[in-house]
């Protein structure tokens, strides 16, 4: 049972004390006022379940209330914060041009203009010494905005028509619009909250997906004629465990609608030159059977786990694709994931991922032979760059590592060599031989071997003293890739180490390392954080009064478990967007997310998953007793964790700290869950953030 207090009552009590004018330094206090949930029998009461009321005015007032307080507490971090901006973007080659891609007859490609947020979308014909096309120029387009994304971005095959779509609030609901490339004109024809678009090969009919307006669940595709009024209704997913996108085969041969759960897949398609045919289902979905195709020279190419927790590709014939047809095209193997199959005219590319580590494979039809591209570094990123037509004789794929930074390399299947083609400039004097990165293994509670990737700046010394940063995701399967930063050169050259946890949850070891931190294994996430913690502590690569902790979103959620469980392990934290009002988001099904993952959190409708979500949700577990320094950054149109989750967990953990450590929360008002949309406002907000971690560790300028 739910019991809501109408506004008015809550006007009448009073709902929050802020600080004023003339006591700048006091922390905004929110009013506690009851409001009870019965769940599986208990009574839960919840006194910041009002912060959830986003059209109530004194919630806005409290939301800058809190803004003002950190203001106020970081008044003398604005001086080294701004040093870190300039820093940051002296590293930053602002007037920039992305590696052109062929599409056709045009040469694709975006750039940047000093001083301008946002990128401009180019193309040239024929080559790049041809006359410059500008196709879209975000600054324009934002202007009179706050905040501007653009999402989707599809050319149609004959080059003369752009699909994409912008968002402008933050919420991630985009709005879709079509441009004419001959006469610059925009086109009516338009619809609310798209997610995926895709042309059909007649260059006229667009099939697009739409999202639920209340869950955002994308679960509707629409076919549309070009000047036609409406659209038409072609799939509607009833399953609120499926969400679903619009894509096309490599060889641009179908239209695909993509049925997914956390578990579970089911893909429908068309012909892409029959655009008002009727969407056959591929494989019917099968619980637990996850799928993708793609297809080549009348075979589909699917990467399934059917018999294979880890993933192979199999071929089919385009006439029957059924399970009796099926040919092993790479096998099964228990220590490697295959995690991404791309079909070429010549070829075949294989992403897999064994030890925390991508590694690409190459199967060259010409020869039969497979052959593998090398990767110097102990840890490194490495995945598919822009690769759009399907008769390239080269492979285009992006490397970095945390010392070297994003580089395009063109790999040449015949010659089998690897050229590079761009190497993202840092600017100054950035030499990545003054920095060393290394593959660490921590030792998990229960014997599991977790891996770290490290970085810090040549002379570091081990002795324990040094600060460092430990970073951490671990959900949805989602493994972080030990990418390279410009950014962070600030942490290392101030002698700040920086390292990722690779817990479980993630798929960098894989589909076992994921399934072992979620649903009911899922304080194996937190654990190995907190064992990883231990082990750099134990092996003095820092100590706890110079450990600073950080995670987003479902890190985020990563952070508040941890801080309950051993407040005492470090010394500051930034919590990002996090997701830790755990049971009141999923109790509650007409949340954006929620009931799609169930498969991933657990149902708490059912009361075994429910007593072991709440035995770690950190807005539950929050205890009288000391924390570290903490900031809390949010967006008040974050779609993805909502803003009065961080919001409530803040004013909750107010009344329980018994300490003098800072407890700062900052609310973007005009972002979402990814922060300011410009990119210098991203940056400004970045060097905040970085400041405030060294300034809790000893580093002050």
């Amino acid at each position: 049972m739910r019991l809501r207090w109408p506004i008015g009552a809550i006007f009448a009590l009073g709902l929050v004390a802020v600080g004023r004018a003339e006591a700048p330094l006091a922390p905004p206090i929110a009013q506690q006022i009851e409001h009870r949930e019965t769940w599986h029998g208990e009574t839960v009461v919840d006194p910041y379940y009002w912060l959830r009321e986003k059209s109530n005015p004194r919630v806005s007032e409290y939301l800058a209330a809190e803004n003002v307080y950190t203001d106020a507490m970081t008044e003398d971090l604005r001086p080294f914060a701004e040093a870190v901006y300039q820093e940051m973007l002296g590293r930053i080659k602002q007037t920039d041009l992305s590696v052109p891609s062929r599409r056709g007859g045009y040469y694709y490609y975006s750039r940047t203009d000093e001083g301008r947020q946002y990128p401009i979308q180019c193309r040239r014909k024929g080559s790049m010494d041809g006359p410059e096309e500008v196709l879209l120029d975000a600054n324009e387009l934002a202007q009179g905005q706050t905040f501007l994304t653009l999402g989707a971005f599809a050319v149609s095959d004959d080059q003369n028509l752009l699909a994409y779509t912008t968002d402008t609030t933050g919420y991630r609901q985009f709005v879709l619009h079509v441009k004419d490339l001959g006469s610059g004109q925009t086109l009516p024809d338009t619809a609310q909250r798209v997610t995926t678009v895709q042309w059909a090969a007649d260059n006229q009919t667009l099939f697009f997906s739409t999202e639920d307006e209340v869950t955002k669940r994308p679960n509707q595709v629409w076919r549309h004629q070009l000047g036609a009024a409406t659209s038409d209704l072609v799939y509607e997913e009833t399953d609120e465990l499926f969400r679903l996108q619009v894509q096309r085969t490599r060889d641009r041969k179908f239209v695909l609608i993509s049925i997914n759960s956390e578990e579970t897949s089911e893909a429908r398609y068309l012909p892409s030159d029959q655009p008002t045919a009727a969407f056959g289902v591929f494989l019917p979905r099968e619980n637990g059977h996850r799928y993708q195709i793609d297809h080549r020279q009348d075979f589909f190419y699917i990467c399934t786990n059917k018999d294979a927790k880890n993933f192979r590709i199999v071929t089919a014939p385009q006439h029957d694709p059924a399970v009796n047809n099926w040919q092993d095209f790479v096998s099964h193997r228990d220590n490697v994931l295959v995690a991404r199959c791309e079909t070429y005219q010549d070829f075949v590319v294989v992403t897999e991922k064994a030890d925390a580590l991508s590694h690409i494979r190459v199967f060259d039809f010409r020869d039969g032979a497979w052959h593998s591209l090398a990767f110097g570094e102990p840890v490194y990123a490495a995945s598919s760059s822009f690769n759009s037509e399907f008769d390239n004789s080269a492979y285009r794929y992006s490397y970095q590592s945390l010392v070297t930074p994003p580089s395009v390399f063109d790999y040449d299947v015949a010659r089998r060599q690897s050229t590079l083609v761009k190497r993202q400039d840092v600017l100054g004097d950035y030499d990545p031989r003054r920095y060393v990165s290394e593959r660490l293994w921590a030792t998990a509670r229960d014997g599991a071997k977790v891996p770290l990737s490290i970085v810090y700046k040549t002379g570091f010394r081990r002795d324990g003293r040094a600060p460092l940063l430990l970073y951490a995701y671990g959900s949805y399967g989602a493994g972080t890739a030990a990418s390279f930063s410009s950014d962070r050169m600030s942490l290392l050259d101030r002698g700040m180490v920086f390292a990722i946890a690779h817990v479980r949850g993630g798929d960098e070891m894989g589909e076992a390392w994921r399934d072992d931190g979620k649903l009911m294994k899922k304080k194996n996430t937190f654990h190995d954080f907190i064992d990883s913690a231990e082990y750099l502590i134990r092996e003095q690569w820092t100590s706890p009064d110079r450990l600073a902790i950080e995670g987003r979103s479902a890190g985020g959620l990563l952070m508040g478990a941890v801080l309950n469980m051993r407040p005492d392990l470090f010394r500051a934290v930034h919590a990002g967007v996090p997701f830790v009002d755990v049971m009141n988001t999923m109790m509650d099904a007409s949340l954006p997310l929620t009931v799609g993952e169930y498969l991933e959190w657990g149902n708490p409708h059912e009361k075994p998953a429910y007593d072991y979500m709440k035995s770690y949700s950190p807005y539950d577990n929050l205890r009288r007793g000391g924390y570290p320094s903490l900031l809390v950054t949010t967006s008040l149109n974050d779609s993805q964790v909502m803003y009065w989750e961080p919001a409530k967990y803040v004013a909750r953990m107010r009344t329980l700290k018994t300490d003098a450590n800072p407890l700062l929360l900052k609310v973007n008002m005009r972002a979402g869950h990814g922060g300011a949309s410009g990119r210098y406002d991203r940056l400004r907000e970045q060097a905040f953030i970085y400041a405030w971690l060294m300034s809790q560790v000893g580093i002050a300028r």
